[in-house]
């Protein structure tokens, strides 16, 4: 086991940049040992002055839409115009042995060797909605550390569009050039939430159909209630394996940005998201504090037990456990 660094070390080399540093912190704040947790709150206070500078940018779409691809072409355009990128890409961890295949690393080959380009995979965890339970803090950790534009990728799944949104400035969501079927697949709720829709793989015998997609969406949108930032939904299509569209896509991204700090949706909706991050923590410091609880841990597999057996109702056992919790 490496040897800590000091709050201090890890805050200053997060301010110079260090990338080994920067990764070196991140696994600190994963991390559930009491020590690190003092540390990482150490680190975070250290360097949340000079966080909130960069761009957040959620994306999400169904397995098999080319997330890695297009986010590794978007990165590779954005250091191509010397914009710093940090890519935060959530990887499923297995509810079954807790294992995690982390490998964004390796299908983004390309960005991974650009000096001005940051990878980081982290495990979900087990954590609700397949986004790493401190995602918020890395991001914080990567704006310190200088990056522009922070890529958040979700696994796809369930709640992590809703949260991913709740963390991003931008939210986009990438689509199959078959719409008509993909739209089926999605739940309703996730394409109002997106602030674009982009139609990757518009390539080769798909070129025809990613257009029609693209129709299929700006009429669906059409039918979708007005986006509170003020500001219409863009669809568009892109081939992030010819690394086509590709400008047109941080072309919007950008108007986005200008039109919602001009109307002051921008700065609102941080300032919401700092709250709703507040009540996120306390659920979690609540469910770690009932989980890690030695009265609870002993008389839980024998409530579980009864309710199991229908011999006790879920909400009574419930209630039994959080009155031993709480000394009620």
């Amino acid at each position: 086991m490496r040897e800590r660094l000091s709050s201090d070390t890890y805050i200053d080399g997060i301010l110079a940049g260090d990338r080994v540093v920067l990764s070196r912190a991140i696994t600190v704040i994963e991390s559930r040992l009491a020590e690190d947790k003092q540390l990482a709150q150490a680190i975070l206070n250290g360097i949340l002055p000079h966080s909130g500078n960069s761009l957040r940018i959620g994306i999400t779409g169904i397995p098999g839409v080319g997330k890695s691809t297009f986010i590794e072409a978007l990165g590779m355009y954005l250091t191509g115009i010397n914009k710093k990128v940090a890519v935060l890409a959530v990887d499923p961890t297995s509810s079954k042995s807790a294992g995690s295949i982390l490998g964004d690393k390796t299908r983004m080959e390309e960005l991974v060797k650009s000096p001005i380009a940051f990878i980081r995979p982290s495990a979900t965890g087990l954590s609700l909605g397949g986004v790493a339970r401190n995602t918020r803090e890395a991001m914080l950790l990567c704006e310190a550390a200088g990056y522009e534009v922070i890529l958040i990728e979700t696994v796809g799944v369930g709640q992590s569009e809703i949260i991913v949104k709740g963390m991003t400035d931008f939210f986009l969501l990438l689509a199959l050039p078959r719409a008509g079927d993909e739209l089926q697949g999605i739940k309703k709720g996730i394409v109002e939430m997106a602030n674009a829709v982009v139609v990757n793989k518009a390539d080769g015998l798909f070129a025809e159909e990613a257009a029609q997609a693209v129709a299929t969406f700006q009429n669906a949108l059409h039918l979708a209630p007005g986006d509170p930032s003020g500001t219409l939904v863009q669809v568009l299509a892109c081939s992030a394996l010819e690394n086509k569209g590709i400008r047109e896509v941080w072309e919007v991204v950008q108007d986005y940005f200008k039109n919602t700090v001009a109307n002051g949706f921008f700065t609102q909706n941080r300032a919401a998201q700092q709250v709703d991050w507040m009540h996120e923590l306390i659920r979690q410091n609540l469910n770690d504090l009932f989980y890690q609880n030695k009265e609870v841990r002993k008389l839980l597999p024998n409530v579980e037990a009864k309710v199991g057996e229908g011999k006790m109702l879920p909400a009574e056992a419930a209630q039994i456990l959080l009155n031993m919790l709480f000394k009620i």
